[in-house]
C-alpha cells in the first residue's frame, strides 16, 4: 500500500534521484528550458520553485541554502542578480510545462519546462491578441460599402506594362506611270494553194500459173 506517499521514486534511489533533479534545476536555470519527460518535468517543478521562491531575498542565509540543494555557484549568482529581478513580483507559479508529443524509442511522454518570464515570443503573441472589443467594431455600415466588379479590382491591382515607341513608317513610294509601248500591226502575206498531181498507177507484172507446176511434179 501507498497511503500517504506521493513521491515520484523515478526508479532510482534518494541520493540519485537527488543528484538528478540538482542538476536539472542548473540546467533550467542556466538555458531557461529544457526537454525531458513528463513525470521528471512534474518532480523538476517541486523541486526548483521552492529555490527560486528563497531567490528574492538576497541574504547570506538565502545564498547558503541555495548552494546545498543547487551546489554550483555559478548558478547561484545567476540566479540572484538575473532571475531574481525578473520574477521579483511574481507570486509563485515561475515554471510551465507543455507537451510536445511521445518519444520515438520508447513512446515516452516528452515535454519541455521553462521559465514563464524569459518565454518572450508567448508574451509578444499576449500582447498582439489582446485587443479592445466594443460593440460598435463589430458592426459595418452598409450604405459606406460600394460592390466593385471583380474585373475592374483585377485591372487596377494589374501593373501596366511600359509604352514602347512605335516605329516610324517609310514614306510612301509614287507609283511612276509605265508608258504603254506600241505594236506594230504586221501585214499578212497570202500563200497560193498548189493542187496535188494525180497518182500514176504502176503496171502489175504477171505470175505463172501454179497448176501447171504441180501437174508437172506429179508426172
Amino acid at each position: 500500500m501507498r497511503h500517504n506517499n506521493k513521491v515520484n521514486h523515478l526508479g532510482r534511489t534518494y541520493s540519485h534521484r537527488d543528484a538528478m533533479l540538482s542538476n536539472m534545476a542548473c540546467s533550467l536555470i542556466k538555458h531557461k528550458r529544457i526537454f525531458t519527460t513528463v513525470p521528471k518535468a512534474k518532480e523538476l517543478r517541486k523541486y526548483v520553485e521552492p529555490i527560486i521562491t528563497k531567490c528574492k531575498e538576497d541574504t547570506t542565509h538565502s545564498r547558503r541554502m541555495v548552494f546545498k540543494s543547487l551546489r554550483d555557484k555559478y548558478v547561484v549568482t545567476e540566479l540572484f542578480k538575473d532571475v531574481s529581478q525578473k520574477i521579483g513580483d511574481r507570486p509563485g507559479g515561475y515554471t510551465r510545462i507543455i507537451k510536445t508529443g511521445y518519444r520515438l524509442g520508447d513512446n515516452a511522454a516528452m515535454c519541455f519546462i521553462e521559465l514563464v518570464d524569459y518565454d518572450d515570443n508567448m508574451a509578444k503573441t499576449a500582447k498582439a491578441v489582446a485587443k479592445p472589443k466594443t460593440r460598435r467594431s463589430r458592426a459595418k455600415k452598409t450604405d459606406d460599402v460600394v460592390e466593385t466588379p471583380l474585373v475592374a479590382v483585377a485591372e487596377e491591382k494589374a501593373p501596366k506594362a511600359p509604352k514602347t515607341p512605335k516605329a516610324e513608317k517609310a514614306p510612301k513610294v509614287e507609283k511612276v506611270p509605265v508608258a504603254e509601248a506600241t505594236v506594230e500591226e504586221t501585214p499578212v502575206v497570202e500563200t497560193p494553194v498548189v493542187e496535188a498531181a494525180p497518182a500514176v498507177e504502176a503496171p502489175v507484172a504477171e505470175t505463172p500459173a501454179v497448176e501447171e507446176t504441180k501437174e508437172e511434179a506429179a508426172e
